[in-house]
C-alpha cells in the first residue's frame, strides 16, 4: 500500500530555495526513512513543500494522522 505524505515548511516560507539544497534534503530524508524501515519510493517538492510516496510493509498500518511517519522520516522517533 502506498501513502502520499506532504510536508510544508513553517508558514510556507521558501526555505528550500535552491535545487542543490533540495537534493541534499531529499537524500537525507530518504536515508533516514530507510534506516527506520520506511520504504520511500519517491520524493520531490519545491521551495516550500515536499512530497513523499512511501510504501507500507505488511507490519505497518495507516494511522488516522500520518504525523508518526513524518516524525520517523525526520528522525524524531526512535
Amino acid at each position: 500500500m502506498y501513502v502520499h505524505i506532504v510536508f510544508s515548511t513553517l508558514n510556507r516560507i521558501p526555505l528550500l530555495n535552491s535545487t542543490e539544497l533540495r537534493v541534499k534534503v531529499w537524500k537525507q530524508i530518504k536515508e533516514n526513512a530507510s534506516s527506520k524501515g520506511i520504504y520511500l519510493d519517491m520524493i520531490n517538492g519545491y521551495s516550500n513543500h515536499c512530497h513523499c510516496l512511501i510504501s507500507l510493509g505488511s507490519n505497518q498500518n495507516i494511522e488516522k494522522n500520518n504525523a508518526t511517519y513524518k516524525r520517523r522520516i525526520f528522525f524524531l522517533d526512535q
